[in-house]
């Protein structure tokens, strides 16, 4: 009979766990806004998306190029081709993200085509508990990327292929959970949303991480 698989959390995982607590605490206790809950955790998506750009970014200078594979054509490219289609592909989903949020939210007066004004003008829909939750998630998230990107100095042999397609399996989920949520929140259920996604959340980031954590071991 084989072992189960044991899982050995890292200082980071433990730190992600307590954070993604605080929605949580804040919602149940503190009768903070599921809404802009909600909001925050869309903007997570766009949190990961700048860091993972910042990582091609640093390994482009060192690299320079990389290997890109289109079917069985492969071939040397600058690492700014790879950093350029993930912002038009990774940024694609993002905005369908925060027009599907806008969509079942009815946040303001916006409507599903008001994407980029969310994106930049974030700090006018989040009061000052939840707007300081976010801030939270982007220093969490430059602590990760400083103690396992690059502090071990992956940046000098990171794959930018595989770089550029980490965040994808972890916000598939987000969104899936994200519209599952949109649903509760239209029936009024929003608390019970907050549960669950984190949760869900905190399952596929620390529990499953062999198969689906924006792991930046995996990124070699």
């Amino acid at each position: 009979m084989n072992a189960p698989t044991k899982i050995n959390l890292k200082l980071t995982d433990l730190f992600l766990i307590l954070i993604n607590l605080v929605p949580i605490w804040g919602v149940w206790v503190n009768d903070w806004s599921v809404k802009d809950i909600f909001l925050v955790y869309c903007m997570e998506s766009v949190i990961m998306g700048a860091y993972n750009v910042l990582m091609m970014w640093s390994t482009t200078l060192f690299k320079r190029k990389d290997e890109w594979v289109s079917g069985n054509v492969s071939s040397m490219v600058s690492g700014y081709y790879f950093i350029l289609f993930f912002i038009a592909h990774y940024g694609f989903f993002i905005l369908i993200q925060l027009g599907l949020f806008i969509s079942i939210s009815k946040i303001g007066n916006l409507d599903f085509k008001d994407s980029f004004v969310l994106l930049f003008h974030i700090r006018s829909y989040l009061p000052n508990p939840t707007y300081q939750l976010l801030m939270l998630f982007i220093i969490s998230y430059g602590i990760i990327v400083l103690k396992d990107f690059f502090i071990p100095g992956l940046y000098k042999t990171a794959s930018l292929g595989s770089l550029m397609f980490s965040p994808y399996a972890r916000v598939f989920v987000q969104q899936f959970c994200l519209l599952l949520g949109g649903l509760l929140f239209v029936f009024s259920l929003g608390k019970i949303f907050i549960i669950l996604f984190v949760i869900i959340k905190i399952f596929f980031e620390v529990g499953l991480k062999f198969l689906i954590k924006w792991d930046l071991s995996k990124i070699r």
